[in-house]
């Protein structure tokens, strides 16, 4: 099975580095010295990893004959594709592959269905599912554990628990005006001084 592993971005440097858009959990396995990757655009590779190396933040890699800022910048936008054993499985018990969450239906505690998802996007901050509904628009829902409550491969499912607004916009202004009315604090919003005082919890984030 080829999975996208990543996406060239713009050319670093005048040696031939480039910056790339991780899409896998596992960039040390997936993308490191020696790794050979097919693209999107075919005729653009195979590409052969030569060097890694993490700068500011980003990934940055150099190919074998990709030796100057040109040849780096001709790879833009191509996208990085390996080869992965569909029975494969992450090491971590809650971790998934992109290709084990694509097309699972997202439904509701009660049952109520809400899409499916067509996409997994990776960003720095936490990875979100892009779930197409019935009537064919589209909802980004983070992949979080306190809306995530269960990944059921068997049944093809994802449970979610979404927060007011997140799949209806007008729970927002319902739940936003129910707390005006009543003089209640919004969640997230500091009511004194020691109340702001206090650390946040980070939310747990799910691996795709």
């Amino acid at each position: 099975m080829q999975l996208v592993v990543a996406r060239i971005g713009r050319a670093h440097g005048i040696k031939g580095e480039v910056t790339v858009e991780v899409r896998t959990d596992e960039p040390e396995l997936r993308l490191g010295p020696g790794a050979v990757l097919a693209t999107e655009p075919a005729e653009t590779g195979p590409l052969t990893i030569e060097t890694g190396r993490v700068h500011s933040g980003r990934l940055l890699l150099r190919f074998e004959g990709v030796r100057d800022r040109t040849a780096a910048e001709a790879l833009r936008n191509t996208l990085l594709i390996a080869e992965v054993d569909p029975e494969e499985l992450p090491e971590e018990e809650d971790e998934f592959y992109d290709h084990q969450l694509i097309d699972l239906d997202v439904v509701l505690a009660d049952g109520t269905e809400i899409g499916r998802i067509t996409e997994i996007s990776h960003l720095p901050s936490q990875d979100l599912f892009i779930v197409e509904r019935p009537d064919g628009s589209e909802v980004m829902i983070p992949f979080v554990e306190e809306i995530v409550t269960e990944i059921d491969l068997e049944e093809q499912r994802a449970v979610i628990t979404p927060p007011p607004g997140l799949i209806d916009e007008s729970e927002a202004v319902i739940a936003s005006s129910r707390d005006e009315e009543t003089g209640e604090t919004a969640p997230g919003d500091a009511a004194s001084g020691d109340a702001a005082s206090g650390d946040a919890a980070e939310a747990p984030k799910g691996d795709a």
